[in-house]
């Protein structure tokens, strides 16, 4: 009967996955509007959605000061809705942009649900991954001891839970610092929720990013920012545990999420951040599992100048975060 349960569960999934291959993505999003911050607060590096096609809230995100808020509507706005850090205080952290504040008031960073159990995974530069009811609040650490977790993406299809590490030596305060130079100590590392045990499956990656499972639970995507690069990790079939060169040259690729239809993903770009150049671009770039670009949407008007985290695809519309603004942009036809 378990075995039964999960069968199902599964085919659920990939069904619900194969329903978003009809979804049509076409034209280059020229309209544009703002889902704003409440006042002082910036920083929206992540957008996630809970539920399905139509029937869904959100977006959800994480800001600078170490909320996760979720989006009520044009009337209410942003809202909270849960806090990585156990001695967090509000009147203290609301509204910070204070790097160093990060591991008293948090830092997350990504974020991803499971739609089957409606957890919504979380990782925090300062206090790694972890999981948050569906109510909200304090979110609970799963695993800790990381020096820059950045981005997470859950398995549709296992409920595993990927998510990379950006560094061994430096953390998210450094970046910023003068004269910094990034190393190749990243890591792609897997939480499986069952036997809650962290398995490294790939090091030495050139900064991080945020992967991607493919819907139907087959490989994982893992962006390379420093190095310009996405690579493949094959995670069932015969070529399990095997990694390959998907896209190469792309500027300065950060998270990557599934699109609308099935197979195909967004990354966001942030052209000349590394190496440093004159003026950064950024852009959406839409992509298939053989590497092979579709699409690619500026964003370079709205987000002048700026480097961007973040191109989410919700129901024909692109939700781009970055923690330079204080408002996810909302790209349609």
């Amino acid at each position: 009967m378990a075995t039964l349960k999960i069968l199902t569960s599964s085919l659920l999934y990939v069904f619900v996955a194969l329903l978003s291959t009809f979804v049509v993505v076409s034209g280059q999003f020229a309209t544009f509007s703002k889902l704003e911050l409440p006042q002082g607060v910036s920083g929206p590096e992540s957008a996630a959605f809970r539920g399905f096609l139509l029937f869904t809230e959100g977006p959800f995100t994480s800001v600078y000061d170490g909320r996760i808020m979720k989006w009520q509507g044009p009337i209410v706005g942003f809202v909270d809705f849960a806090y990585t850090a156990p001695g967090r205080n509000k009147q203290f952290c609301d509204g910070t942009t204070d790097p160093y504040l990060g591991p008293t008031c948090g830092r997350p960073l990504a974020l991803s649900f499971n739609p089957k159990t409606r957890l919504l995974y979380i990782v925090d530069a300062f206090f790694g991954l972890l999981v948050v009811g569906p109510t909200g609040g304090l979110a609970t650490q799963l695993a800790g001891g990381f020096k820059f977790a950045l981005g997470v993406d859950v398995d549709l299809i296992t409920g595993n839970v990927y998510f990379s590490d950006g560094s061994l030596t430096y953390d998210i305060r450094n970046t910023t610092q003068p004269g910094f130079k990034p190393d190749s100590t990243g890591r792609l590392l897997c939480y499986d929720p069952v036997r809650k045990r962290v398995d490294v499956l790939l090091s030495g990656l050139s900064g991080g990013g945020g992967p991607a499972v493919s819907p139907d639970g087959t490989f994982v995507l893992v962006p390379e920012f420093n190095s310009n690069r996405i690579s493949k990790y094959w995670l069932v079939g015969p070529k399990a545990g095997q990694v390959e060169l998907l896209l190469n040259n792309v500027g300065n690729p950060n998270k990557i999420k599934r699109a609308g239809r099935f197979g195909e993903f967004w990354v966001a770009l942030s052209i000349g951040f590394v190496p440093p150049t004159p003026l950064i671009t950024p852009q959406g770039v839409r992509f298939n599992s053989n590497g092979v670009v579709l699409q690619t949407v500026s964003f370079a008007t709205q987000f002048f100048n700026k480097s961007i985290t973040l191109v989410q695809e919700q129901n024909g519309k692109l939700y781009v975060g970055s923690r330079l603004t204080n408002f996810i942009g909302v790209y349609s036809n």
